[in-house]
């Protein structure tokens, strides 16, 4: 029988297949070597210090510098293991207490999800600004939606340089997504977006004279973000996504393994497996060991060595963040199925394939309000490509961001890794400040995809500023960031085996899974998950841990602490890096060897034949459909139609697409132009849009058109020198101007002048 058509499999697939392994392997083995020469440097340098400092000196002073060594090296352990303890108590305590969501801000409940319709967990929180912060009514409220990955919420609040302090401090109401650890009986992920939706409605019943909120989601907030916006065009402003996957096939070969984890583990089956042995309930505890697994050097010793080398400082710090991270929440078996299913193994957002329930796809494009992605080539959990391809699988080209009039803003950080991206105070105080900047003038910005950047200018701390700008990118430009998506054909082969080790199980072995769990045998398989037992093992509760403390308080008021000069010391730190070196190299080796593995089966010719029926990309419209599409057509009708407001629109979108990108003085400028002058300021926001949309259209269809309507849209001298002066102070100082766009300016005032010359000799 012969393969059905586009399933075929010959000599070129297992070319591409080889390609793909050699390329990989030799990405992992020039990232070892270079890791290897940069560790050697290191190390000699580190050699070079401690022969300094250990150079031959009276055995007396040696000994001395021993003695002292071995005193600290004690009091650092007997004080870490108090840390322990009060990590230990602090589990237990917040356990005990519900797991409260982690924000240092006061708060009050504002809607309940219990008490919904469709009952969900999730609440909605008002933040309280501390003394000494005033926000107002009539600002644009912001909404944050932490992630519900297996921890607690509360990451984008829980200091002061995070987002919603960025946000209280520009005097913005903030509102917070929440949720509590168990979820109600039955919760889909249908009735958390309808939820979410009800929040937003109550937001903006509080502030009925503010703009529509921005939405904030962080990592798995992100894509539920997405998703409420797709749902609910209506109710969104703009949505910031902040290190969120929205296309899970993609990474980078020799680079991202978190996405072969699927086709190792067998897609769906081990999450179903885990919730029935829960009882029905899913422990996110498994995700956030999936988590360390990935960094395993730095979560599983050197956190704790950090811990013991600083442990005088930084006991607070490894407190503060090990009380969200140790906040471990739950899952119905039907939410995480879905997640897997739609998102983290079929891949169907991007692809239009997605179902919220029956009957209701989420369709992306259906997004009307701006987007701010933010990713970051460090974050090794949602790499740039799974935060930014979805533009490419839903779009047919940027050319069709702009008919739809829809703007996607994307901004990729060099080094900051995922949790950076929520809980890092530099990024607070420079990404999110600027964002927050931003999205007070985007919707003046012209239809299109843009790359936001950020320059340093000078100044320190919140008095620091920087230069903004927006460049209009193609899709081009996102897949250099994001690198090649040859191998993602072999994600559908885990995607269809996924689903039919799904339906072999449930038909199979389930009902005898179930049947033999009892919800006491749930709950203690929960207690005994290695995340929780480690934490409890050290609380005070613990027998062998009751002279912890006493011990720990009078090392604290006896404390002599070694010198960093001490060569003891020195060779304390040579054998942490050293330590750390190994287990990253194990980590590395197990990334090869899992990558290799998962080409092996997946990217093979017989794999690729067996996932072509899940490998089907979306459908989009060729060059000359795009031109027949609604908007396209009434805008083209509209060349010759409008008046002043249009003119001055036009014309700045002219000049704009001169330059190779937009300052954010410009654009804050033209904000203001556009909301506050005649004759802007009697629009609606809805007709500001449309205005800007149409225009846009007008102009990339046709320049020269667009430009030589403008006499019939600009009919009196008056209107002239008006719409003249309105473009000239938004384009500013014509000595900061681009060559281009000062020709472009004389040249439109030239014909304006000419225009109005010969209006006034035929009459």
């Amino acid at each position: 029988m012969s393969a059905p058509r586009g399933r075929e499999f010959n000599d070129d697939s297992l070319k591409l297949q080889a390609e793909l392994m050699k390329m990989a392997m030799e990405r992992h083995a020039a990232r070892a070597m270079h890791d290897a020469q940069a560790r050697r440097s290191r190390t000699g340098e580190a050699l070079e210090r401690l022969k300094a400092e250990a150079a031959p000196q009276p055995p007396t002073e040696f000994a001395t510098e021993l003695a002292n060594y071995m005193l600290d090296s004690w009091q650092r352990a007997l004080l870490t293991m108090d840390a322990l303890r009060k990590r230990g108590d602090i589990f237990i305590a917040h356990e005990d207490a519900g797991a409260p969501p982690v924000l240092i801000y006061d708060y009050e409940v504002v809607v309940d999800g219990r008490d919904l319709p469709r009952p969900c967990n999730y609440m909605l929180l008002e933040i309280k600004p501390p003394e000494g912060i005033e926000v107002f009514a009539w600002k644009r409220p912001y909404v944050i939606i932490d992630p519900r990955a297996g921890h607690g919420p509360g990451i984008g609040g829980f200091k002061t340089d995070s987002q919603v302090g960025v946000a209280l401090r520009d005097g913005h109401p903030v509102y917070f997504v929440a949720f509590r650890p168990i979820p109600e009986p039955d919760q889909t992920i249908a009735d958390v977006t309808h939820a979410e939706a009800a929040f937003l409605r109550e937001v903006r019943a509080r502030h009925p004279d503010s703009p529509k909120p921005v939405v904030v989601g962080n990592c798995q907030g992100g894509w539920a973000t997405a998703i409420l916006a797709a749902m609910n065009p209506d109710l969104t402003g703009p949505i910031v996504l902040n290190g969120a996957p929205m296309s899970y096939w993609s990474g980078k070969l020799g680079q991202d393994p978190m996405r072969y984890t699927g086709g190792i583990a067998g897609g769906v089956l081990p999450a179903l497996i885990a919730s029935d042995l829960g009882g029905g309930l899913f422990d996110g505890a498994h995700l956030v060991l999936n988590f360390e697994s990935l960094n395993p050097g730095r979560t599983w010793f050197r956190k704790y060595y950090d811990l013991y080398r600083g442990v005088d400082t930084g006991e607070a710090r490894f407190l503060e963040f090990e009380k969200w991270w140790g906040g471990f929440y739950l899952m119905n078996e039907a939410e995480i199925r879905w997640i897997v299913e739609n998102l983290f193994v079929g891949n169907r957002l991007g692809r239009n394939e997605a179902r919220l329930e029956t009957g209701r796809p989420i369709d992306p494009k259906a997004i009307r309000a701006p987007i701010i992605v933010f990713a970051s080539h460090g974050d090794n959990i949602t790499p740039p490509g799974q935060a930014l391809n979805w533009i490419v699988d839903t779009y047919a080209n940027e050319r069709e961001i702009e008919i739809r009039g829809q703007r996607i803003l994307y901004m990729v950080h060099d080094e900051v890794g995922h949790l950076g991206i929520f809980v890092s105070s530099s990024v607070a105080k420079r990404e999110h400040t600027q964002m927050a900047s931003t999205l007070k003038t985007i919707e003046a910005l012209p239809p299109g995809l843009y790359e936001m950047r950020i320059e340093d200018q000078q100044g320190e701390g919140h008095e620091k500023t920087f230069a903004v700008s927006f460049a209009r990118r193609q899709f081009e430009d996102l897949l250099t960031e994001t690198g090649g998506r040859r191998e993602e054909r072999a994600f559908a082969a885990v995607a269809r085996l996924s689903e039919n080790l799904a339906e072999a199980y449930d038909t199979t072995v389930r009902p005898m899974v179930r049947a033999s769990v009892t919800p006491r045998a749930a709950v203690l398989a929960r207690q005994l998950h290695p995340l929780r037992a480690q934490r409890r093992v050290f609380a005070t509760r613990n027998p062998a841990m009751g002279t912890v403390a006493g011990l720990a308080s009078h090392v604290r008021e006896n404390r002599v602490a070694a010198g960093e000069d001490n060569p003891f010391v020195m060779a304390e730190r040579l054998w942490a890096d050293a330590v750390e070196a190994g287990w990253n190299l194990w980590r590395d080796s197990s990334a090869a060897m899992a990558e290799a593995t998962f080409l092996a089966l997946y990217a093979h010719p017989l794999a690729q034949w067996y996932g072509a029926p899940r490998a089907d990309a979306r459908i989009h419209k060729s060059e000359a459909e795009l031109d027949t599409l609604p908007e396209m057509m009434m805008a083209l009708e509209r060349t010759g139609q409008g008046g002043l407001g249009e003119a001055v629109v036009r014309m700045l979108v002219l000049l704009a697409d001169t330059r190779r990108d937009v300052r954010r003085d410009r654009l804050q400028r033209s904000s203001e132009l556009l909301t506050t002058r005649p004759p802007f300021d009697a629009l609606d926001p809805a007709t500001r849009t449309e205005m800007i949309h149409t225009q846009t259209l007008i102009v990339r269809a046709d320049p020269d058109a667009a430009r030589a309507a403008l006499p019939v849209l600009l009919p009196t001298p008056g209107m002239r020198r008006a719409a003249l002066d309105m473009v000239r102070y938004v384009v500013g100082d014509p000595a900061e101007m681009e060559q281009a766009t000062l020709d472009l300016l004389t040249r439109l005032e030239a014909e304006l002048e000419e225009a109005a010359t010969m209006t006034e000799a035929a009459q």
